[in-house]
């Protein structure tokens, strides 16, 4: 009789067991349900606000100001022979119009003579706060070498305009869920008047790739 009895009582905590193993397996699945609605959730408001809120805008890239310096210029027509000095100062302002900071690599600035580079300037490595903005003060000189063995530059001379260019390049990236890549571009036709040694024409073009 013992042994019947404790049989019985075997098979009941077997069967109590059993009964629970159902609820156990329900709840599990309940809370899985849970955690991966609250994952997609998640998921779905970062995407929604990335594509909204935080949604890239291009870097806003304009020139304030192109100066000429210095223009040292003499013509020896005896020995046709031209000596030129030109600096040009220009002052660029950055503005970034994301919520998130803009963070730009080692980039350069250069002054071109009729499409040959005839001066430089690096531009280090920043960052821009999340809508803010970065004035850039860049000093070009002319590399004279470069330009007196182009044949052009004795025509100009003679014309009374010289006519450079400066050309920017700021490459860097925004953060919003992951990197975006952006590249800004800025480009000045410049006219400089020999006799009155200043800038009588500007004209800017500007460009922006994401």
């Amino acid at each position: 009789m013992e042994v019947d009895s404790s049989k019985q009582e075997e098979k009941k905590t077997v069967m109590a067991h059993q009964d629970r193993n159902p609820d156990k397996k329900r709840r599990r699945r309940i809370i899985c349900l849970v955690v991966i609605s609250v994952i997609l959730a998640l998921a779905l408001i970062f995407t929604i606000l990335g594509l909204t809120v935080f949604k890239a805008k291009r870097p806003v890239t304009t020139v304030n100001s192109v100066a000429l310096t210095d223009l040292d210029f003499s013509l020896d027509i005896a020995r046709f022979r031209v000596h030129l000095n030109v600096t040009v100062d220009t002052s660029v302002a950055v503005k970034n119009p994301n919520r998130v900071g803009f963070k730009y690599k080692n980039s350069t600035a250069l002054l071109k003579y009729r499409g040959i580079m005839v001066g430089e300037v690096p531009i280090p490595a920043g960052k821009i706060s999340a809508r803010d903005s970065k004035i850039l003060n860049l000093t070009l000189t002319l590399m004279a070498d470069r330009v007196l063995s182009n044949s052009n530059l004795y025509s100009d001379i003679l014309s009374g305009t010289l006519r450079l260019q400066t050309y920017t390049r700021i490459a860097g990236k925004v953060r919003i869920l992951f990197n975006i890549h952006v590249v800004s571009y800025t480009t000045c036709d410049l006219e400089i008047s020999i006799s009155s040694r200043n800038v009588t024409k500007q004209q800017c073009q500007y460009k922006t790739k994401l």
